[in-house]
């Protein structure tokens, strides 16, 4: 077989900017940071992310929800769900995350990216402290107890290949920063349970040194 041709460009070079991530931090009075929630279907990813979205904008700070259903609308339509497409997806959000955090913006991300060495490689893209991996921990039990859409279901008599937690593996995180435990505890513990992490580790407020806009 003949191999194509690589078409990806080399003539590039990074443009830098006048603003700094430090100007904008300043003017923002926040941390920028990506919280990356990842658990099985029906865990509580996007319920958890929207909430503390909703709680952070109505407390005066910038936030942004990247949903992995959301993202397949557009970014990422082009992809399937075979280990090659999930591997693409989870790193063209993990290059979206890393603008999200430069510009200062608290982004939240909802997949379930279920493979380790996919999770590791976008912690490793961003700088030290702009990755927080967040476990929704969930049983399949509890999940499918969950599954408006019948998604289980079909997965279990074969309609949906490649369905992580029934035909395809989920590998949990083995040291996450925060666990979010929704078995046991609801979305408002959740949700609080993610924005304290953001207070106690200082991502409420601009880095030491730097005048807030907040006052």
């Amino acid at each position: 077989m003949m191999e194509k041709p690589d078409t990806r460009s080399t003539n590039l070079t990074w443009h830098a900017g006048h603003v700094s991530r430090a100007d904008r931090e300043r003017v923002s009075g926040q941390r920028g940071v990506t919280i990356w929630l990842t658990g099985l279907s029906g865990s509580g990813k996007s319920t958890i992310a929207v909430g503390v979205e909703q709680e952070l904008i109505q407390r005066g700070y910038l936030a942004y929800v990247l949903d992995g259903d959301n993202i397949r609308h557009g970014l990422n339509r082009n992809l399937g769900f075979s280990p090659a497409d999930r591997a693409e997806n989870i790193r063209r959000i993990g290059e979206v995350a890393k603008l999200f955090a430069d510009a200062g913006v608290i982004v939240l991300t909802s997949f379930i990216s279920p493979y380790r060495a996919d999770r590791d490689a976008v912690r490793a893209l961003l700088p030290m402290g702009d990755f927080v991996e967040a476990y929704i921990s969930a049983t399949v039990e509890t999940c499918e107890s969950r599954d408006v859409k019948g998604l289980y279901a079909k997965a279990r008599a074969g309609q949906i290949p490649e369905f992580t937690g029934i035909s395809a593996p989920y590998e949990a995180p083995e040291a996450p920063e925060l666990v979010l435990d929704t078995n046991r505890q609801s979305v408002v513990e959740s949700v609080s349970q993610v924005v304290v992490y953001l207070e106690r580790k200082g991502y409420l407020q601009a880095p030491a040194g730097q005048a807030t806009a907040r006052g």
